[in-house]
């Protein structure tokens, strides 16, 4: 027998495949991206040294930055770049034309635009807050070295300009040419898949089966989906024309998945609180409709729903629409006859519509998904694009603290004349700038101040015992490719992604050589000290004014987050439910972000999103409802049941800005008195849900009253026990 023949077997086994396929989905991609970056970063400083631009680093650095492993995130950070840099370049080229002659005006309106562009980095989220990072430090980078010789600023930005091209020209043609990997097929993946997860959580919700710590960090998963697939759509459309051409179809699924999300929510929260209270009669007449609902979805469970599969959805879900109000007639039918309770019918009522509701929003993504199939569809048509929410004060903190480094740094340098005082506030400039959009700017500017450190030390052994004693450019590129290699590795690692952009940067900055090398060992070794004391003024800036991450920013958010049902109430009714739910989603994934390591405010936290979409959604609900009532005495607007529905909304205004019992108290009371009212108002068919849209309302009034009583609601803290009881 051959010895070879069994690692032979090994070798092609199905064992080793599977490995090796796992392998290259997971960390392979991490190495493809190293690859690419290195490819990128010496095709970038051979070309600027062959072109004789004044500091090759500077167009090396823009590969560090720009470079993803997505070539739609390439293409969306380089454009933001580009426009950044031409931005903060024409500002510089301004202030020095203005305070060339005066030092501290140039710095004191320096420290403002910084600010303004901190701020701006931080409202915007994505990759348009690095359009205004750009902008802010460009202004620093090229306006502090040209102030000794303003006559040089102009030639200075339009290097700068040049060479910063030169880097986005290289990483976008490497990062498309080379194993590219797209965000568009990164985001057909993610789009795909999130809905086999949806339907098992769905299909064991229904059932009862999921429990409470489950169920809450499935809706963390769904929230942080669609927040990060709005994210990826607005990519996509500089990378992949198909993408492009479905832009809103994809826009209009993700805001149609996020009604279904909430709908099912809301579905399950008030099954919750009826089987917690023992209301068996109501949801025994309910259960077989949500089993045969839950056996359908759990057909899709854990699989890619393809454009295929979604048709034969649509299909399934309006064959079950369309059965499910006879359905309801009957049942309602003879569970009158077992004469219920005002309160068991209104359960029996609420948990219906609310099953027809979701049957109904899960029928519109399922034919929107389906569409995606065609180039062309009647569904494009979407003008309810995702609203994004930030909060000024965190904003405008981020601006002030940019403002207030730039304005210390900048006053040491001028009161001790170091040379290396313009090094240190650039660098400073630069750290704030690129730690403004970071949930925990104090974290990353250590980090990126330990990284720097790093490439001091690395980058004075090379510059001054290696660097003299090579010679060509492919030595160079062996020399500088382990520095390269380990910074990029930290930068895909998220736990120190701060270390490994600092040691890239700032070693570039400081060792890579120009095309005119000057070795001075002083001004090196004071420029690194200045770098390092920069970033570790941001990181103590960071920590101690209005520092994103403590409880003043969350508590912040929490309040908008309540506000929402404020914006449910007065808003236009127009696209009011697709923004409500994009609104709430975005302050809850910032908030989340922001009180990690807070699991009980985290909790909390969730619990309001709940209450707020599960109201806020009811109240729109109302409107609309009210909004087409057909022409009768019994629906005119001085009828007192409509009359108290306005009461009912101003005392829900009143219980969301300052939560409190006797504010609850006040709203649970006027909902019970626009229920009673609504009641009153129709007798003879206030029980046909066929012919009375006076039903509906008396619905979505109780699930606003049980919402209200919930005991797992955030609410329940302010309730009186009698309330509870109440309830019960």
């Amino acid at each position: 027998m051959n010895p070879l023949s069994a690692p032979i077997r090994w070798l092609y086994s199905l064992e080793w495949r599977r490995g090796f396929f796992d392998w290259a989905r997971s960390d392979g991609v991490t190495w493809v991206h190293i690859f690419k970056v290195l490819i990128a970063a010496f095709l970038t400083l051979w070309l600027a040294m062959r072109l004789e631009l004044p500091q090759p680093r500077t167009a090396m650095i823009t590969v560090f930055i720009v470079m993803q492993p997505q070539s739609g995130q390439v293409f969306a950070k380089s454009f933001y770049r580009f426009l950044g840099t031409l931005t903060g370049s024409a500002v510089m080229v301004a202030l020095i034309a203005l305070f060339a002659q005066n030092t501290v005006l140039f710095l004191g309106s320096l420290a403002i635009w910084v600010g303004i562009c901190s701020a701006g980095a931080a409202r915007c989220r994505n990759f348009r807050a690095y359009g205004f990072v750009l902008a802010g430090y460009t202004a620093a980078m090229v306006g502090l070295p040209a102030l000794a010789h303003p006559d040089g600023a102009f030639m200075a930005a339009v290097w700068r300009v040049l060479e910063i091209s030169l880097g986005i020209l290289c990483s976008t043609v490497v990062s498309a040419a080379i194993l590219p990997k797209t965000a568009g097929a990164a985001m057909h993946d993610a789009l795909y898949k999130r809905f086999g997860v949806f339907a098992g959580f769905v299909a064991e919700g229904l059932r009862g089966q999921s429990t409470q710590q489950a169920y809450e960090a499935s809706n963390v998963r769904f929230i942080g989906e669609s927040v990060g697939l709005e994210g990826m759509r607005s990519v996509t459309v500089f990378e992949d024309p198909h993408m492009r051409r479905r832009s809103g179809r994809l826009s209009r699924l993700n805001s149609e998945f996020m009604a279904v999300t909430t709908r099912f929510n809301a579905l399950h929260q008030l099954l919750a609180r009826l089987r917690s209270r023992g209301a068996g009669q109501g949801i025994s007449r309910v259960e077989p409709e949500m089993e045969l609902l839950a056996q359908l979805l759990e057909a899709y469970s854990g699989r890619a729903l393809t454009d295929k599969d979604a048709a034969v959805l649509a299909e399934q879900l309006a064959e079950f629409k369309a059965r499910l109000p006879a359905q309801i007639r009957a049942l309602r039918v003879s569970f009158l006859d077992s004469q219920p309770s005002d309160t068991e019918f209104l359960d029996f009522n609420t948990a219906f519509e609310l099953l027809f509701r979701f049957v109904d929003d899960l029928h519109n993504y399922a034919l929107t998904h389906a569409s995606l199939a065609d180039h062309t569809h009647e569904r494009e048509r979407w003008d309810q694009p995702f609203i994004s929410q930030t909060n000024w004060w965190s904003a405008a903190a981020s601006g002030i603290r940019a403002a207030f480094i730039l304005v210390v740094l900048g006053t040491y340098w001028v009161m001790t004349a170091w040379p290396s005082g313009a090094t240190m506030t650039l660098i400073a400039a630069a750290t704030v700038g690129l730690s403004a959009a970071t949930p925990n700017p104090k974290r990353m500017a250590f980090q990126m101040a330990c990284g720097t450190f790093i490439g001091a030390v690395v980058g004075f052994v090379e510059m001054f015992f290696v660097l003299p004693n090579i010679d060509g450019f492919p030595l160079l590129c062996l020399v500088l490719a382990p520095v390269i290699v380990f910074g990029s590795f930290l930068t895909s690692r998220a736990n120190y992604v701060g270390v490994g952009l600092g040691l890239l940067i700032f070693f570039s900055t400081g060792s890579v050589p120009d095309n005119l090398t000057i070795y001075n060992p002083y001004q090196f070794i004071n420029d690194y000290i200045a770098m390092v004391m920069g970033m570790l003024v941001c990181a103590a800036a960071g920590a101690i004014i209005l520092p994103p991450n403590s409880h003043w920013l969350w508590s912040r958010l929490e309040q908008d987050l309540r506000e929402q049902v404020v914006y449910a109430i007065s808003g236009k009714l127009r696209g009011l439910s697709s923004s409500l739910e994009s609104r709430t989603r975005d302050l809850m994934h910032q908030a989340y972000g922001l009180a990690a390591g807070q699991p009980k405010v985290q909790r909390e936290l969730l619990g309001w999103m709940f209450v707020v979409l599960e109201v806020g959604h009811a109240i729109i609900e109302l409107r609309k409802e009210q909004a087409i009532l057909p022409i009768h005495p019994a629906y005119a607007e001085s009828q007192p049941w409509r009359q108290a529905i306005r009461v009912m909304g101003r005392a829900l205004v009143r219980l969301f800005i300052v939560p409190n019992a006797n504010n609850l108290e006040r709203g649970l009371i006027a909902v019970d008195h626009a229920i009673s009212r609504v009641q009153a108002a129709d007798e003879p068919f206030a029980r046909n849900f066929d012919t009375s849209a006076l039903v509906r309302v008396q619905s979505y009034l109780h699930f606003i009253r049980t919402s209200l009583l919930d005991p797992q609601s955030p609410l329940a803290a302010h309730a009186q026990p009698q309330g509870l009881e109440h309830a019960s």
